[in-house]
């Protein structure tokens, strides 16, 4: 590898979270029953007409405008002409010579460096449908339903030469994509799918190798093992004198490599022609105004507002921000009240483990979650107030994720309030001193680590109400004299 260098470039395929398809009326929503979501349109019937749908050129500005875009004021679309049996039209409706967004960047962040990745071109294009084998005999089978989802194909130029920074590009599209609300990022239903094309070439020159494509990846770590595996493969053929064929290859996670699938089409195979069923599209800079004002704050302006605004260190801003529901969540329950570090810290800690037990990192769905930003404020609150401890918080929490009631009606039904009655905290210091009177006589003579073990016996004794700087103020008290 030291000999070599890898150069990689990314088609990622996004798919629009419309409520329709992007040509027809039809659902354009995951997980119906096969072939549910048709009509004669995404079915190809003889007779039919596409009508665009508006959202998606504005979802398309969008994702050109945050991704630093020149968006077209004229764009055309274009027949890709194939055959596959999920695409019955025989051709797919795409943008070719003409896309809507050009000359992008996006920066991304590998090694403590930050560097550009340009993007070459944004496109809107419909998906095809599913075709389904191996699991009705001998038959293949093909549901139509997520023909005519809309699509954004992503296309970076090949500035990308590892695989952590491949994985660090999707890892910041999806991101984006997912702050903007166009798509949810899912790469296991394949809402957020991605084509690598990688060659190697020897390091210090400048001319390409032969490039072979990989599909096949389903997961960030997928991606990033499949482009490791394709750069050695590539580099033993050099070494050996052998050729690198141009085709594309089906990542095999399983035996964690790839394999031939067919030859690389290349654009003219397509015969790409504009398409006369639809107009050109005019995209006017009234059109960009109004789709820009609807804009929200990115990522990385939202991560440096975190730090600035909360006086948050770098890695709490980075882990809020991470996700914009995560983020909402947070900036909601600390303006209901909760300090912004106390806030960062339940987020950081209980909630993402819940997301990540639940697995509501694999949706945009935490803002459905029981424990509302409200009530997360208001247990806080309670700690500072001491009206409970941090450990009985902890169970309140518990409590608040199973069923949703506010903290304050927890504490009161299962009388969690903690003990700040000096009275009562010092009969139950006094009861735990004399029910080991040996352990005292240690500690008097210079085992100072027993104090912990009282300050543990006490709160057991008080079922944990016990208000812990009351229990150490009295303890040390009580052992001094």
């Amino acid at each position: 590898m030291t000999d070599y260098e890898a150069v990689i470039g990314l088609e990622v395929h996004a798919e629009l979270l419309t409520e329709s398809k992007i040509f027809c009326g039809c659902s354009a929503k995951f997980g119906a029953a096969p072939n549910e979501n048709t009509c004669p349109l995404c079915l190809a019937l003889p007779g039919v007409l596409p009508v665009l749908n508006r959202r998606v050129v504005e979802f398309a500005i969008k994702a050109g405008l945050a991704t630093h875009c020149a968006i077209a004021p004229l764009s055309r679309w274009a027949r890709k002409n194939y055959f596959y049996p999920d695409l019955p039209k025989g051709y797919q409706i795409s943008q070719y010579e003409l896309p809507i967004c050009l000359d992008g960047r996006i920066d991304i962040e590998v090694d403590g460096t930050t560097r550009p990745v340009r993007l070459t071109r944004i496109h809107m294009e419909e998906d095809t449908g599913k075709n389904i084998h191996d699991q009705h005999g001998d038959a293949s089978l093909v549901d139509y339903n997520r023909c005519g989802v809309p699509l954004l194909e992503i296309v970076s130029e090949p500035d990308l030469r590892t695989p952590a920074e491949a994985g660090a590009y999707l890892r910041k599209l999806r991101q984006i994509l997912q702050y903007l609300e166009v798509c949810d990022g899912n790469m296991e239903e394949g809402s957020f799918r991605c084509d690598a094309n990688i060659s190697v070439r020897p390091r210090g020159t400048a001319a390409f190798g032969t490039k072979a494509e990989v599909k096949n990846m389903n997961s960030f770590r997928a991606v990033e093992k499949a482009i490791e595996h394709e750069i050695e493969r590539q580099i033993d053929l050099v070494r050996h004198g052998e050729k690198v064929v141009q085709e594309t290859r089906l990542w095999d996670p399983d035996r964690e490599e790839t394999r031939s699938m067919r030859s690389k089409e290349s654009a003219h195979d397509y015969r790409y022609f504009p398409d006369p069923d639809l107009l050109p599209l005019e995209v006017s800079r009234q059109w960009i105004a109004d789709v820009q004002a609807t804009m929200p704050e990115l990522p990385d302006a939202r991560r440096a507002r975190f730090a600035s605004a909360y006086g948050l260190p770098a890695y709490d801003a980075e882990v809020l921000t991470a996700r914009k529901d995560i983020a909402d969540y947070f900036e909601t329950a600390v303006r209901a009240g909760g300090s912004a570090k106390a806030v960062s810290n339940w987020v950081m800690g209980d909630i993402l483990r819940i997301v990540r037990e639940r697995k509501l990192d694999e949706a945009l769905v935490i803002r459905d979650w029981p424990v509302s930003p409200a009530h997360l404020a208001e247990m806080l609150t309670l700690i500072d107030d001491d009206t409970i401890s941090g450990k009985i918080a902890k169970t309140v929490f518990e409590q608040m994720v199973a069923t949703g009631k506010a903290p304050a009606a927890i504490v009161a039904e299962q009388g969690l309030s903690q003990v700040s009655d000096s009275g009562a905290i010092e009969a139950a210091i006094a009861a735990v001193l004399d029910a080991n009177a040996d352990k005292v006589a240690e500690y008097r003579a210079g085992k100072d680590k027993l104090f912990g073990f009282f300050v543990g016996q006490v709160m057991k004794a008080t079922q944990g109400k016990a208000n812990p700087g009351k229990v150490n103020e009295l303890l040390k008290q009580r052992l001094a004299e």
